[in-house]
């Protein structure tokens, strides 16, 4: 509790009643005393006291003026105001205490009663302060304890994934590529106010972009003879790798029936269900068609499909970030969402910068640190230009082969 001498300001018009409250109050407070709500405004422009002491009766600006004029001004609406009146009706009082005083205090006063009546507000004003600094604290508390959780949550969903491509090592960094695609997509879909209410929530929700993580996550399912076969699927095959959607959508329902924040799961299940539907209906596993797909899928399917044609696999060389991007443009209005490939067109080449630097990881030739930074690393760094493949394919040669889109 704070035990240094607190300071009040006493508000008369009489002067005998300053000197008499003066007199009452110096051996315990700091009291300065002014004969005016005019006066009173001035010196608040020098000090902050603990306590008003306010007459009500006043010439040319009455304690019910003055109280009002100290409640609209944020410096001085916290000041407990304490009035001071020769009125004993119970209205003059109720309208007293509706304007925020704090007590009312009738004249002529008790000098004892006074004193108890301020020290009994001193010792509440302390212990509000005493609750709020530890609400404060409180909060900061919660807030770090929430941070706890959330680098614990994105934790496991990085483990989740790296498990799924230390499977299927065909796909090294697709995972991590993947999130970066979906945040550039998203910033350009907010920039150019597509979608605003959702973009903006998906944006402000810290564990939306966590949670494209785990839309390969149903992969845990595959059999290791398709995910590393050195070839093309049979029709059979491809019918089970198709089935990692929906059973990646299973593994997550599972996850939520057994904790109480869902908000990262649902959207991990709609990334992991939708990512491998197509504009026109022909995709899997629902073949659903145009604005049926949830947009997450509409935007996950083009990051997914650009990062699988630039990447190197088993059955097909990587194609150059120009072929990649004629590609999905090709695929407007069959594979993609018209809209978003536009979207997408406008920072691809953003989508290649973050294809250099996880190649360069890869190559030792940069830092995961680097990585984690990346949208700042993308404004100051000059990435490596990309290694020319060894064989650039058609779109139709690379779909004859192992699907793209798998």
């Amino acid at each position: 509790m704070d035990n240094l001498r607190k300071t009040i300001i006493l508000v008369d018009d009489n002067i005998s009643n300053l000197t008499i409250g003066k007199n009452v109050l110096r051996d315990k407070y700091n009291v300065f005393t002014v004969s005016s709500g005019e006066k009173l405004f001035k010196m608040l422009e020098k000090i902050t006291p603990n306590f008003i002491m306010l007459d009500i009766e006043m010439p040319e600006m009455d304690g019910y003026a003055v109280i009002r004029e100290l409640k609209k001004n944020p410096q001085t609406a916290p000041i407990p105001v304490i009035f001071l009146t020769a009125r004993n009706d119970s209205n003059s009082e109720l309208e007293g205490l509706s304007l925020g005083a704090v007590d009312y205090i009738s004249k002529p006063f008790s000098p004892p009663l006074l004193l108890k009546r301020i020290e009994l507000h001193s010792l509440i004003e302390s212990q509000k302060r005493e609750l709020k600094d530890y609400n404060d604290n409180l909060q900061e508390m919660v807030e770090k304890k929430t941070e706890d959780v959330l680098i614990l949550q994105n934790a496991v969903l990085q483990t989740m994934a790296e498990l799924v491509e230390c499977r299927d090592d065909n796909t090294g960094g697709h995972i991590e590529r993947t999130r970066y695609y979906l945040h550039v997509l998203v910033n350009a879909m907010a920039e150019q106010n597509l979608y605003p209410e959702q973009v903006s929530a998906w944006i402000k929700d810290k564990f939306f972009f966590t949670s494209v993580q785990l839309h390969d996550v149903g992969k845990i399912s595959i059999s290791d003879n398709i995910l590393k076969k050195q070839g093309s699927l049979t029709p059979e095959e491809f019918d089970e790798m198709k089935s990692h959607t929906t059973f990646g959508a299973d593994i997550i329902e599972k996850i939520k029936r057994r904790v109480k924040e869902t908000a990262f799961l649902d959207y991990a299940k709609i990334f992991a269900l939708t990512h491998h539907e197509k504009w026109n209906g022909t995709g899997y596993p629902a073949g659903l068609a145009g604005e049926n797909i949830p947009l997450q899928g509409r935007l996950m399917a083009i990051g997914d499909v650009y990062d699988a044609l630039i990447s190197e696999r088993p059955y097909k060389m990587p194609m150059s970030h120009n072929r990649a991007v004629s590609i999905i443009k090709e695929g407007s209005g069959t594979h993609f969402d018209p809209q978003l490939v536009e979207v997408f067109l406008s920072v691809a080449d953003r989508f290649e910068q973050i294809a250099l630097l996880s190649q360069q990881i890869i190559d030792g030739n940069a830092t995961h640190e680097e990585y984690a930074n990346l949208d700042k690393l993308l404004q100051t760094t000059v990435l490596a230009p990309p290694k020319k493949p060894a064989q650039e394919q058609t779109a139709e040669e690379s779909e004859s082969a192992k699907p793209v889109d798998q």
